[in-house]
């Protein structure tokens, strides 16, 4: 099993915010229109006041929040996620990091070695529905919270919270005192009111995978001591003069689901200013080795061409800036801002700014519910960041997604694969989600391209883009947008890629003289690129399309018949004598077995 493991980790895909003076200018490009199909969705407004102390790294807030019942239901409760109290002896993260088979080694047993001082907490003290306390209870990460009166269709209420917290030494994502020395990674800080949509309630205890949050206004004023360079999600209202040794910082950031910042008394801080786009913020530490100062000064064009080129490829980025941060324990995408480590060689500083930024398209805008969908916002990253890296970068490859498709099928031959529906804490293994969610993701949308046309694909992402952003869009929304681009039929596409572990495995068969027989031994139907190369020299390419999808990709290659998904063999008739014959030869289909796409006549 160890074998099989380390050979499907050599396999998998290996992945490693400041001031404005016209703060929401750019609001009106934040389209939050629930119309499309029928679609809505909850809101909420947070307005807290957060004191930190950062010699105990303890904190104290108020929080006040107005939310919103967009939906048709009568809510009789809520939740909250406590997400720092993960960061305990004997929590959920800390026993599944121990006893699942491959632990992650950044995490491993280290939350079950923190002292009383070193855990992180957040710890509520009240809490108040319109004015009136209700009942409340603290369940490991999550706050159930029984409402006083039920919140009504179309209402809003008024939630007001006192709360303490407490700053974990830094082991995953969050915390103080990381391994490059930067003193706050504050993400996932503050009690976050929980999902509510069409499939009910999204409080999934915080066991190291993912977040979904509600959209809202965030108004925010963090007081913190006057020598702390802060940066983060939203815009730099104002900075007040330093009282008592501190300052408060407040910011405000409209329409996003979370709210993260970093502080340090020794960050550098530089802008960089696109000439068509947002304002590029980027802090990192002073006494980081000169190689690496200059490597963050290179980042800071290049961030701008990613931008650039995730807008045009994707969708416009709405907001006045984005920030790129030193801190955390690798890379992880927030609203307008990512924290990535920053001792890194350019390469890797460079890639996992583009894998991070591209997170804000699919992970901060579109945001999946990334717990039940995790290869949505993972994969697709994947796909369009390795694009861009492969635009820019000093390589070109004609398959820039060739090592997503290496994963993927090391997986699918190792005995290990779950299907794409598991819930992202549900992989019995750490590697097996991270070459599902990551490199069969990423497969999903490139291999759509070899399905329908990479020009269809193109559109099929902008518009998924344009009719889903700020929905919290599911499979099948990206696969119908496709539909709607094509008019094919797709959703066995959806089905047996994604719900399933079927695989693609055609193969040739045999070949007689003229005669061109294939075979279908995966389960998974599929489109047929051939091509065919004759005994005098020249080559033809043929088109076999799949009966099921109801249409054929835009293609130069010679149109045969359908080939239906039950018949396991297809055989046909070429003009003249052949040579050899190939089943596609872009290697864009995710073929577990190409070893039976070549015949050559002996």
């Amino acid at each position: 099993m160890k074998k099989l493991l380390l050979r499907l980790s050599v396999f998998a895909l290996t992945l490693s915010c400041g001031a404005t003076e016209n703060p929401v200018k750019n609001t009106s490009k934040v389209n939050v229109n629930t119309s499309t199909y029928g679609y809505w969705q909850q809101h909420v407004d947070y307005a807290m006041e957060i004191d930190m102390d950062v010699e105990t790294f303890q904190y104290q807030g108020k929080q006040k929040l107005v939310y919103t019942n967009n939906s048709p239901d009568v809510l009789n409760r809520v939740y909250y996620h406590l997400y720092f109290n993960a960061f305990q002896p004997g929590s959920e993260m800390d026993v599944r990091s121990r006893t699942i088979g491959d632990p992650d080694p950044r995490v491993g047993d280290r939350i079950s070695k923190l002292q009383p001082n070193e855990i992180g907490y957040i710890k509520v003290n009240s809490l108040k529905q319109n004015g009136k306390e209700i009942t409340h209870k603290t369940v490991g990460t999550v706050l159930e919270v029984k409402l006083s009166q039920p919140i009504q269709p179309g209402e809003s209420v008024t939630f007001d919270m006192d709360f303490d917290g407490q700053v974990p030494l830094q082991i995953r994502r969050s915390g103080r005192n990381s391994k490059e020395g930067v003193a706050l990674s504050m993400t996932q800080w503050y009690p976050k009111l929980a999902e509510y949509d069409d499939e009910g309630w999204h409080a999934d205890p915080y066991i190291g995978r993912e977040f979904h949050g509600v959209w809202g206004d965030f108004d925010v004023k963090l007081t913190i001591d006057k020598d702390y360079v802060v940066g983060g999600t939203g815009y730099i209202q104002s900075e007040t003069k330093a009282k008592k040794g501190k300052k408060t910082v407040h910011f405000k950031a409209p329409k996003v689901h979370d709210f993260t910042w970093a502080a340090d008394p020794d960050f550098i801080h530089d802008t960089f200013e696109m000439e068509n786009g947002p304002t590029l913020h980027f802090y990192y530490k002073k006494d980081l080795e000169p190689k690496y100062i200059e490597n963050w000064k290179k980042l800071q064009p290049d961030t701008a061409k990613l931008m650039t080129y995730f807008s045009e490829n994707v969708g416009e980025y709405p907001y006045d800036q984005y920030s790129v941060i030193q801190g955390g324990d690798g890379g992880m995408e927030y609203a307008m801002c990512t924290l990535i480590t920053g001792k890194r060689s350019y390469s890797s500083l460079f890639g996992v700014t583009a894998h991070e930024l591209a997170h804000t398209w699919f992970q901060f805008l579109l945001a999946t519910n990334e717990a039940k969908h995790e290869w949505m916002d993972e994969g697709f990253t994947s796909y369009i960041s390795t694009l861009a890296e492969n635009e820019f970068g000093s390589s070109k490859s004609d398959n820039p997604l060739s090592g997503s498709y290496r994963g993927y099928i090391g997986l699918a031959n190792s005995g290990y694969e779950q299907p794409l529906t598991t819930h992202a804490d549900r992989y019995k293994y750490n590697q097996v989600y991270g070459a599902a969610a990551y490199s069969k993701g990423a497969v999903f949308i490139a291999q759509l391209g070899y399905v329908i046309g990479e020009e269809n694909l193109k559109k099929t992402i902008k518009k998924y883009f344009e009719d889903f952003s700020f929905k919290h869009p599911k499979p099948m929304d990206f696969v119908r947008t496709a539909e709607r681009i094509t008019d094919f039929e797709l959703d066995w596409y959806l089905i047996d890629f994604a719900q399933t572990t079927n695989t693609v495995d055609y193969g040739v068969k045999s070949v007689e003289g003229n005669t061109i027989t294939l075979e279908r031994i995966g389960l998974m139907p599929m489109p047929i690129d051939l091509s065919v190369t004759y005994t005098d020299g020249t080559t033809e390419e043929f088109y076999i399309p799949l009966q099921m999808m109801r249409g054929e990709k835009p293609t130069s290659a010679t149109i045969i018949d359908d080939w239906a998904w039950a018949m396991p063999t297809y055989s046909f008739n070429t003009e003249k004598t052949v040579k050899s014959v190939e089943i596609d030869a872009s290697k864009l289909m995710a073929d577990v077995k190409r070893e039976n796409n070549i015949f050559t006549v002996d």
